[in-house]
């Protein structure tokens, strides 16, 4: 009999997990930092791919669900040059639907038993009990004792010590996320340029990435290759001074590119990019691993939610196929895990370098036009 499943982090990873290990009957309970599903927004577009998110969402039986929120024609994609040319526009479908990462959260929150998730459970520290045991300290005061944890909390991962000594570095770039809201009444400039899915205009060490959510707002993230420092003197508490400080990165380019940051109709957040190393990986800690950014945090690429959840499906089955070893499991899922991680970290790399490299956005068209001749 498998033990119950003590997972840290309620993110799309933690959920797919705790959602997978039920259909198996196996008993878990996700620990999450935030108060409730609500406290935060969720964060943007998210494209399912068919060989990771959505065999996953098969093997949570949610796929039904997951159509269900599909917004369509959001696949379209377009390269710009900074002068607003268009140099690269496709409206096809690639087969990677896309959704809003709030509403799959929701999906994968609703098919989980009440109680399943519990809130406002911060943990600020785990500690090996030897025999494959651990404790995990919450911040209420709380702790508790698990034969099985799993690590599924983010980039700065309280459980990942207990397995690896790696931690995120910088990569040497940064976004900054701005919205327009309504954008084709109030900002029909811009939403022209975005069009119906996603935009791309960049330049060696820079770029303009936005992407067309639910109705008429526009989500923007803004990549500049810049230090630490550079961007701890931009006075984001000062949301216009910080706005303009980034866009003059952009002087000279189209006004319809720049508007998706000067306009925005949130203050502008800095995302500061780190990663794990590409080859992270770890020798075998009796009853604890990881999954998603805790075991494989790398530069965005449009993988990482992705490969979240499909480590989540992957371990619950592994747990299912072994019942009544847990290392046996572990292992299994382990092995699996690090080329999988590693293959896509590198191509996140590869990526980064065709988008803010010195070749772009040739690059970045000749990518996309090779994978259009491959659909």
């Amino acid at each position: 009999m498998a033990p119950h499943v003590t997972i840290i982090g309620a993110g799309l990873g933690g959920l797919t997990l705790a959602r997978v290990l039920h259909v198996h009957g196996i008993p878990a309970t996700v620990h999450e930092a935030e108060p409730s599903p609500a406290a935060r927004a969720q964060g943007g577009m998210l494209d399912i791919h068919d060989d990771t998110g959505q065999p996953a969402l098969r093997a949570a039986d949610l796929f039904d669900a997951f159509r269900g929120i599909i917004l369509e024609g959001r696949e379209a994609t377009r390269v710009l040059a900074p002068d607003g040319t268009v140099l690269y526009d496709d409206d096809s479908s690639r087969g990677r639907p896309e959704v809003l990462r709030g509403e799959l959260r929701r999906v994968l929150l609703d098919s989980l038993p009440a109680g399943t998730v519990r809130w406002g459970h911060k943990a600020t520290g785990v500690r090996a009990l030897g025999g494959g045991r651990h404790e995990v300290a919450f911040a209420d005061g709380t702790s508790l004792t698990t034969s099985l944890l799993v690590g599924a909390d983010g980039a700065w991962s309280r459980v990942r010590p207990l397995v690896s000594g790696a931690r995120p570095a910088y990569i040497g770039r940064s976004f900054v996320e701005t919205y327009l809201f309504d954008a084709d009444t109030r900002h029909p400039a811009a939403a022209k340029a975005v069009g119906g899915g996603a935009l791309l205009a960049t330049a060696p060490g820079k770029g303009i990435q936005a992407h067309r959510e639910s109705g008429g707002t526009l989500h923007t993230y803004v990549a500049l290759s810049r230090s630490q420092e550079w961007f701890a003197a931009v006075d984001f508490a000062d949301p216009t001074a910080a706005a303009a400080r980034i866009a003059r990165e952009f002087d000279g380019w189209a006004p319809e590119l720049t508007a998706l940051i000067t306009d925005g109709e949130t203050p502008p957040v800095l995302r500061t990019l780190s990663a794990l190393p590409v080859d992270h990986r770890w020798d075998r800690v009796s009853g604890v691993t990881l999954l998603g950014d805790a075991a494989h945090l790398a530069a965005p690429n449009g993988d990482g939610a992705n490969l979240a959840m499909y480590d989540g499906a992957e371990l619950a089955g592994a747990l299912a196929a072994h019942p009544g070893d847990v290392e046996a499991a572990l292992t299994a899922y382990e092995q699996a895990l690090f080329p999988r991680s590693a293959a896509a970290a590198a191509d996140g790399d590869e990526l980064h370098e065709l988008l803010f490299g010195p070749d772009t956005p040739e690059g970045v068209i000749a990518l996309f036009t090779a994978a259009a001749r491959t659909r």
